[in-house]
């Protein structure tokens, strides 16, 4: 895919990786519609890296909201080549002292959320004639557990499942789907577990560029699972 003038729609947008990818998307010369539930911060980014970005203050975990975007925004005539699955929650601790709203929390954003933006964005990337592609951002733990992580591991168990079922879904309509499974970010996604950031991580920035790669590659190949760690995972000794 050549990235230039295609319009993408990228979730969580207002840090982290998602505003990276977003930059990075923008280099390339593509429109951006970014998407989160904090307006200061996506008009922030706005003003840094310019008006093909534009700021989209929405709850993905809202169906109904969601539906009103999308119809509102899109059209035969203007249709999206590009959707980055990026938002997602995280919150860790022990089974028994995990409050049933948390767990549902990461079920409605990580999952349902999940559902209701790809539901309603695909029938305009099947109307559409030029190969489009569809990124999920899972994690590691989509394929291993970790103690006191069972909420978040349940529902990126689930984005590669559903990943994987989507991706032989759409191949013949020429929809492209990745599940991009990153290890530690340098952000402050894992905080609420006691551990800090650090620079051993993955860069943001690296894995928006790998993901523009990812996106590139030519029309007839799929990469539909992609697995990113740190080499060297453990925080530098000063």
């Amino acid at each position: 895919m050549n990235i230039k003038n295609k319009i993408a729609v990228v979730t969580g947008a207002s840090g982290g990786l998602g505003a990276s990818i977003a930059a990075t998307l923008i280099k390339k010369g593509a429109t951006v519609y970014g998407i989160a539930r904090n307006s200061d911060a996506l008009n922030a980014i706005r003003d840094k890296i310019g008006d093909t970005f534009i700021p989209v203050k929405l709850d993905i975990s809202d169906e109904e909201k969601v539906s009103e975007w999308i119809s509102k925004t899109f059209s035969s005539s203007h249709m999206p080549d590009i959707l980055i699955n990026n938002a997602g929650v995280g919150s860790f601790g022990k089974i028994d002292e995990t409050p049933t709203s948390e767990w549902l929390k990461m079920v409605n954003i990580n999952l349902n959320g999940l559902f209701y933006i790809t539901s309603k964005i695909v029938p305009f990337l099947k109307e559409n004639e030029s190969s489009t592609h569809i990124v999920n951002i899972g994690s590691i733990l989509g394929s291993m557990g970790r103690e006191e992580g069972t909420a978040y591991c349940a529902t990126k168990y689930g984005v590669a499942g559903f990943s994987d079922a989507l991706f032989k879904e759409l191949r013949f309509f020429n929809i492209k789907v990745t599940c991009l499974n990153p290890g530690s970010i340098e952000t402050d996604f894992f905080k609420t577990s006691g551990i800090d950031k650090h620079s051993n991580m993955l860069h943001p920035n690296d894995i928006a560029n790998t993901l523009v790669h990812v996106l590139e590659t030519p029309d007839n190949m799929l990469i539909n699972e992609l697995t990113i760690r740190p080499l060297q995972p453990k925080k530098k000794l000063s």
